[in-house]
């Protein structure tokens, strides 16, 4: 506990090895495990200072590549800026490659439990250019390694698995396996997959299954994934992608779960909203309601059934960032039970001390909200009781000795 709080980190990200491909994926795949290679093709300095300005002069990092080509689609300059500041942060990325390295930083922070998500094999897993077959062998060697990951201390570190969207038909198949592997969440992009948004028809199996299994459905994006993203049609640096991206895509989300009928087929579905911020929420809810409910629910009369802020508040969580405008008028117009807390540790665009920021607010949030939005609330997202973790079966580490040779 931290100053009287539990505190559950519901986005958190592991920095997966390399090494990790080449040992989980299957023999047949391996020749598609992912390699460090030069950003690009060397060049004289005269046409690289021509091309890059002032970055010319500075180092551009390797990049993770399968067969040659980038698993990110990012400008160079921007990947330089983010080479200056990784190198700046490079013990707090290392600590994020092991579990000893995240318990530790989740002491030193006070976090008692964390969520971890993917960093690259998000990327692999979802790319418009690869075919179905391997999507999913990217998704089920990070889901095996992710697995062995956390199996050190499964009180606190819960590893969603990652599905593939590339064959809908296999979707419901992948979340079952999850499921026996005992998952208790899944992690998705928000964006469009092979063309098919996150309501499309062919995932309706999908859907029933999630909701079957009480699997929680987490949804983060990633800015210069290769799959259509906000943004990336109209704006060539990451400066101009990143702002639309992580929003706009989490705002689309929510709609098309809502308005592709998901939701209202789907009553006790749970998904939670991650790294996009809060502030959008209240307007975009709003408008939904008095704008698009109020004059067009004819048009989707047979999908949504009520206005798409109960939806929200009966089956959905959104993460906040810390020092966001207006942020307790927010928390107020939504309501703390709906929203959760994310550090992104230790990705690039969050600092260190996002557990200080949060409970500076504490002053202008109240005792009572921030204990629901730092344990109560994730817990619900999560679909566990908050009175009742460490559950005793999963604390006990003979009994997870067991479980496992089994």
């Amino acid at each position: 506990m931290r100053d009287g709080f539990r505190i559950m980190d519901v986005d958190r990200h592991v920095s997966e090895p390399i090494a990790l491909w080449a040992e989980y994926l299957p023999a047949q795949m391996r020749a598609y495990a992912p390699r460090l290679a030069p950003f690009g093709p060397p060049e004289p300095l005269a046409e690289r200072m021509k091309r890059l300005g002032e970055h010319a002069l500075l180092p551009t990092p390797p990049i993770l590549c399968v067969a040659g080509e980038p698993i990110l689609r990012v400008p160079e300059v921007a990947y330089i800026e983010l080479g200056l500041v990784a190198e700046r942060r490079r013990e707090l990325l290392a600590t994020s490659g092991t579990p000893r390295g995240h318990l530790a930083e989740m002491d030193a922070t006070g976090v008692d439990v964390a969520v971890l998500l993917p960093t690259y094999a998000s990327y692999l897993v979802h790319n418009d250019a690869i075919d179905a077959e391997r999507s999913r062998a990217y998704a089920g060697a990070y889901n095996r390694w992710l697995r062995d990951f956390c199996a050190s201390a499964p009180e606190r570190l819960l590893g969603p698995a990652l599905l593939s969207r590339h064959d809908p038909e296999a979707m419901a198949g992948d979340l079952e396996q999850a499921a026996r592997d005992g998952a208790r969440s899944v992690v998705l992009r928000p964006n469009p997959v092979q063309g098919r948004t996150l309501s499309a028809p062919a995932h309706a199996r999908f859907w029933a299954a999630c909701e079957h299994h009480e699997l929680t459905v987490l949804l983060h994006e990633g800015t210069h994934a290769r799959v259509f993203a906000a943004g990336a049609d109209r704006f060539e640096t990451r400066f101009g992608q990143h702002a639309c991206s992580h929003p706009m895509e989490a705002m689309m989300a929510l709609l098309s779960l809502i308005e592709g009928g998901v939701l209202e087929a789907h009553p006790t579905l749970r998904v939670g909203l991650l790294e996009a911020g809060c502030g959008f929420l209240p307007y975009w809810l709003w408008r939904l309601d008095h704008i698009e409910y109020a004059q067009l629910r004819g048009e989707v009369r047979r999908r949504v059934r009520r206005p798409p802020s109960e939806y929200f508040q009966r089956q959905c969580w959104i993460a906040l960032e810390p020092t966001e405008a207006m942020l307790d008028r927010v928390v107020t117009e939504i309501g703390a039970p709906r929203m959760v807390f994310g550090t992104d540790f230790p990705h690039l665009d969050h600092g260190p001390g996002m557990v200080d920021e949060l409970l500076a607010q504490r002053g202008a949030l109240g005792d009572e909200a921030l204990r629901t939005i730092l344990w109560d609330s994730p817990c619900g997202l999560m679909g566990m009781a908050p009175s009742a973790w460490p559950p005793a079966a999963v604390s006990d580490p003979a009994g997870q000795r067991e479980r496992r040779k089994i």
